[in-house]
């Protein structure tokens, strides 16, 4: 069975109904009707000839609805100057463990934390008493290797396989930083 209904601004609504179509009365004497489980009705619809006035639309606009604007005015921001975006929100939940990464001219500390609660998971420094004694250097790039690898061990053993590590600025991944997260790679740790 099919219908299809007119409007007069020519926009159409065409639907077809299957054989599937039960009628039913209840025992109430209300009348109902079912569709079994197989099959539901089609809906198309269509326009045709449909003619908008031009002139009241910018040329970029088109038949997509503009965004609202989302930032704050300045009179909101001084208003409420703590207030939070989304992502200073719900970026702890997202990637909730972070890795931090010190150089100082002496040995090189590593740690993964858990953001909201700030417990640290894994730690790793090559100030260590069994790293300082057993390497030749504490900030080469032998160094780099065993740190990432206990700290991948680590966040292991405490059932973290995925973690994020974000630049601070004017900071480049490569170097020493670049070898101990391509070991922590290699250790079949995830970054997100």
């Amino acid at each position: 069975m099919a219908a299809s209904i007119s409007t007069p601004s020519s926009l159409s609504l065409s639907f077809s109904l299957s054989s599937d179509l039960l009628f039913s009365s209840k025992r109430d004497g209300s009348n109902s009707l079912s569709w079994s489980s197989s099959s539901f009705p089609n809906f198309k619809l269509s326009t045709h000839n449909l003619s908008l006035n031009t002139s009241s639309r910018t040329p970029n606009q088109g038949f997509v609805v503009q965004a609202a604007w989302t930032r704050r005015s300045r009179g909101e921001l001084a208003k409420k100057p703590n207030r939070k975006s989304w992502k200073q929100k719900h970026d702890m939940y997202m990637r909730p463990f972070l890795l931090n990464i010190f150089f100082s001219k002496r040995f090189i500390h590593a740690k993964v934390m858990h953001r909201g609660t700030s417990k640290v998971i894994s730690v790793a420094t090559t100030n260590a008493k069994d790293l300082r004694n057993t390497l030749p250097s504490l900030t080469d790039n032998d160094a780099c290797r065993v740190i990432g690898k206990l700290i991948a061990e680590r966040s292991k053993e405490a059932d973290v396989f995925a973690m994020s590590y974000e630049l601070k600025k004017n900071e480049r991944v490569g170097g020493r930083l670049g070898i101990i997260l391509d070991t922590i790679k290699e250790n079949d740790i995830i970054f997100v």
